[in-house]
């Protein structure tokens, strides 16, 4: 299974570089205000946060993943009847500010985020952390599609904390909840990687109200590099340092060392290996997966071509200019009309189901069963 030979590889290269042009310009732009977090009056762990618009906080939901229920064995029958395929492409969408008013190509508004993830619901897909992804724990309902819902530089629009301890509204994680809310099955989890003022706050302990909100909840914070350089124009020992830098904030942040990071514009390091491990001044890092700023949906991390250095995403953007064909619109449209390529999970994490020709496309990682059928 791969991506059709239509879309060659060079232009998803050529679309890097507009987004790394679209960054640049976007960090230029003045941001919004930055969010009040009091943290005497911050959420206590396990608080949820009410529906947009309403200030009190309700009972916390479960932070378990969503599957199948207990004691479900995938068999051959049986992932055939689902039709799964865990050998299929899952997008790996990547938002930046969420916006009531754009400024750049990059941003969203919250009613287009919220539209595009009404249509992932709607469509069957659940949304896993990107930890989960690389990790290849993907714990979602047979029948169903893994997404995984990103976003870059911890801007003060994907999360914030009124007064009473609930997301702000408007923000990525009010949305990403009140859609969850309508939609039990689409499970309200989401990675941000943060540079050195996550969410734009700069005192500690709103900083770390922001964080533990967010571990306590489900959702992934990590590692998108301290000052958000281009790596590939830094030596190795300052991408090291870059990186630690953040490592060590989050640890003091309350949020478990980070399994993933996100490169800065796309940009690989030189050597590349340099992202996915290392060590500066007595601290390392290991990441289970490193995620550039690409243009198509990603191979499975069961598939014998996943390189967990280099992750593909998605740009969340509608069919025009540049993503005409290389934007989430366009690719979710492709997905569904192109049904037997994406990932279909059998609802088992113990076994990879996959048709018997793709039996060559895998390899079983952490000594999974493979079923094909």
């Amino acid at each position: 299974m791969r991506i059709p030979g239509s879309l060659p590889r060079i232009i998803g290269v050529a679309n890097i570089a507009v987004i790394t042009v679209a960054v640049v310009g976007l960090s230029l732009l003045p941001g919004e205000p930055r969010p009040p977090v009091r943290p005497k009056e911050a959420v206590k762990a396990g608080q949820s946060p009410a529906p947009a618009g309403s200030s009190a906080p309700s009972p916390a939901p479960s932070t378990s993943p969503v599957g199948q229920p207990p004691g479900v064995v995938a068999t051959p029958e049986f992932a055939r009847q689902v039709r799964a395929n865990e050998a299929g492409l899952v997008p790996v969408l990547m938002y930046h500010r969420i916006l009531a008013k754009r400024h750049a190509s990059l941003d969203r508004t919250p009613d287009q985020l919220r539209k595009e993830l009404e249509k992932l619901a709607e469509q069957g897909y659940v949304p896993i952390t990107a930890r989960e992804f690389a990790a290849g724990d993907i714990r979602v309902p047979a029948g169903k599609h893994p997404v995984v819902l990103t976003f870059d530089d911890g801007h003060p629009s994907h999360f914030g904390l009124d007064a009473n301890g609930a997301p702000l509204p408007g923000t990525a994680v009010a949305v990403i909840q009140e859609v969850a809310g309508r939609h039990p099955g689409f499970r309200p989890v989401a990675t941000f990687w943060v540079n050195r003022e996550p969410f734009g706050l700069r005192d500690r302990a709103s900083q770390q109200a922001a964080v533990r909100w967010l571990v306590d909840h489900g959702y992934e914070v990590a590692n998108h590099t301290w000052g958000h350089p281009n790596l590939r124009t830094l030596r190795h020992k300052k991408v090291s340092e870059q990186i630690v830098r953040v490592e060590r904030l989050l640890k003091k942040l309350g949020a478990p060392p980070s399994q993933t990071m996100a490169l800065p514009y796309g940009s690989m390091p030189r050597p590349g290996k340099a992202a996915r491990s290392g060590s500066w001044d007595g601290t390392r890092y290991d990441f289970a997966g490193v995620f550039l700023a690409g243009a198509e949906p990603s191979l499975s991390p069961y598939a014998k071509k996943f390189d967990r250095g280099a992750i593909q995403r998605i740009q969340s953007n509608g069919k025009k200019g540049e993503c005409r064909k290389w934007c989430s619109q366009y690719w979710l449209e492709w997905l569904d009309k192109h049904p037997d390529e994406r990932y279909v999970s059998d609802g088992d994490p113990e076994r990879i189901s996959i048709p018997e020709a793709l039996r060559g496309n895998i390899v079983a990682k952490r000594g999974l069963e493979v079923i094909a059928y």
